[in-house]
C-alpha cells in the first residue's frame, strides 16, 4: 500500500541469502542492492502521458481551466507518481490550476463520496468544473455515477482523464463519459517468472524492467475494447 518503511524486512531477507524481485510497487529503500529489480510501470510517465494529453486537448481554449483531482491511496507509489508527472506537465499552461485534489483511496464508493463533495464545493463556491484527473479507473467510474446524479454530463461538461484501462472504463469510454485513459498495463506475469528464472540462475538483471503501455483516447474506445484482458 505504501512505498516506504521496507528497509528492515528487505535486509532480514538479503541477510538469509534470499534475493528480493519486487513487482507493481516500488519501494523507496536508500540501499538499492537490498533487491535484485523491480518489475513495473513507470508511474510519472503514466502522470506525464495524462498531463500531454490534458494540455494538447486544450491548448486552443481561453481562461482559467479548473482541473479536479482524484489521488489514489495517500503514500503509495502510484499516487504520488502520478500526480507529480501530471503536475510536471501541466506547468507548461498556466491556465490549467489543480483547485481540488483528494484522495479517493483508488475505490470506486470513495470515488463516488469524493466527487460528491467536489460537486458541492464548485456550487457553493460558484467554481467551474472543466476536468477530472483520476488516479485510476475506479476512482473515475465511481465519480462519473455522481456527477450523473448532479445532472453533469461526464466526458462533454467535464473532461475525464483516467489511468489505468479496464473493460468497464472502455465500456464508459465508449459511451462517451472517458475522454482519455492512460493505460498501467497488470499483465506482468510471464515477464515476471522469466525475470525470477534469471536471477535463480544466477544471470544479470536490469534495476528496474518497465511495463509496455499506451494512451488511448475516446475515439480508440470501440476498436480497444475487444482487446482488454482485464
Amino acid at each position: 500500500m505504501v512505498e516506504s518503511g521496507w528497509d528492515t524486512v528487505l535486509k532480514e531477507a538479503k541477510d538469509a541469502g534470499i534475493p528480493v524481485v519486487l513487482t507493481d510497487r516500488a519501494v523507496d529503500a536508500k540501499d538499492t542492492s537490498l533487491y535484485k529489480t523491480f518489475l513495473g510501470s513507470d508511474f510519472v510517465e503514466e502522470g506525464r502521458n495524462a498531463g500531454k494529453w490534458l494540455v494538447d486537448k486544450v491548448k486552443d481554449r481561453q481562461g482559467p481551466i479548473n482541473i479536479f483531482e482524484l489521488q489514489g491511496t495517500t503514500g503509495s507509489a502510484p499516487a504520488i507518481d502520478r500526480k507529480k508527472g501530471f503536475e510536471e506537465i501541466i506547468k507548461s499552461n498556466p491556465n490549467l490550476k489543480i483547485v481540488k485534489s483528494q484522495t479517493g483511496d483508488f475505490t470506486r464508493a470513495k470515488g463516488k463520496e469524493v466527487m460528491e463533495a467536489f460537486i458541492k464545493s464548485a456550487k457553493a463556491d460558484n467554481t467551474k468544473m472543466d476536468v477530472l484527473y483520476a488516479h485510476n479507473d475506479d476512482m473515475a467510474l465511481g465519480a462519473i455515477q455522481a456527477l450523473e446524479e448532479a445532472g453533469i454530463k461526464p466526458g462533454k461538461d467535464i473532461l475525464v482523464i483516467s489511468l489505468d484501462g479496464t473493460k468497464d472504463a472502455f465500456q464508459a469510454m465508449k459511451d462517451g463519459k472517458i475522454n482519455v485513459i492512460v493505460e498501467c498495463n497488470p499483465l506482468m506475469g510471464p515477464q515476471l517468472m522469466q525475470i525470477v528464472k534469471d536471477v535463480v540462475a544466477g544471470k544479470e538483471v536490469p534495476k528496474r524492467i518497465l511495463t509496455k503501455e499506451g494512451v488511448f483516447p475516446q475515439e480508440t474506445a470501440e476498436k480497444e475494447l475487444p482487446n482488454r484482458q482485464y
